[in-house]
């Protein structure tokens, strides 16, 4: 029989906290989440032929900013302090979830990109790989000692952040955010955000097909400007980006050739 006694309190691990407060917050963004399955299988032929990697994020991100460039209310944050208003960001900064392991323990880092829609794929795959392989405390130093901070101090961090930030918001927080499993084989249904857009994306299936879901500020749209978001995004991953794909070296094409 297991002697229930020899159970013990655990203080929250400093690589939780983060993720906490994420959560804290994200209970009072009203999200709502609409799908679209998309075909990118000309993109995934000619991504896959390129002599250097780049990322379905890279791709995402970029295809994303290039959107909002067009599509202010994806540039727009709601402030509910001092009185409720709409702040309009100058430009898009991307912020990317990616997990790093550091002393034995798994951690959720966010890494920022400005500009994506002005950076070459090459560029943000650049910012990927930094996030992903560089020194986690150096890469993410800043992130690193709000943690270490007491949860009082964080939250209060997070809320001015939040609430009275308005371009410095964009800086530390990104307008936008990416979240996605696909590498992995799976789907997030709906990813905890504090962003007036979440996007993610699930694996490519044998016709090149995905479901990408983009997650919104129902304060801020509604699902018809959504469902065309979606649409240009999907235009955008088949032209711009497929057309700059394209342009890059393809050491498998001139193999052939």
């Amino acid at each position: 029989m297991t002697d229930l006694r020899n159970g013990r309190r655990i203080s929250v691990p400093a690589s939780r906290r983060l993720s906490w407060d994420l959560l804290y917050f994200h209970q009072a963004v009203p999200l709502c989440a609409h799908d679209r399955r998309m075909s990118l299988a000309d993109v995934s032929v000619v991504r896959n032929a390129c002599d250097e990697r780049v990322s379905w994020p890279a791709l995402f991100l970029k295809a994303y900013a290039i959107v909002a460039h067009d599509m202010p209310e994806l540039r727009q944050t709601w402030y509910r302090w001092p009185w409720a208003h709409l702040y309009q960001h100058s430009s898009s900064v991307a912020t990317l979830t990616v997990q790093r392991n550091m002393d034995g323990e798994p951690w959720l880092f966010w890494g920022q990109i400005s500009t994506p829609d002005l950076k070459s794929l090459l560029e943000l795959q650049r910012a990927i790989n930094q996030f992903r392989d560089g020194d986690v405390r150096q890469v993410f130093r800043k992130q690193l000692q709000l943690a270490k901070l007491p949860t009082l101090f964080r939250r209060m961090i997070w809320w001015w952040n939040l609430n009275v930030a308005t371009a410095s918001r964009a800086k530390r927080l990104g307008t936008f955010f990416l979240s996605t499993l696909a590498g992995r084989g799976a789907e997030i249904q709906l990813p905890p955000s504090i962003h007036t857009g979440c996007l993610t994306f699930g694996p490519l299936d044998e016709n090149g097909i995905t479901r990408v879901t983009l997650a919104y500020d129902h304060r801020i749209m509604d699902g018809v400007l959504v469902a065309d978001i979606l649409q240009r995004l999907e235009e955008t991953l088949n032209g711009l980006l497929l057309h700059e794909l394209r342009a890059m070296p393809a050491a498998k094409r001139a193999d052939a050739a």
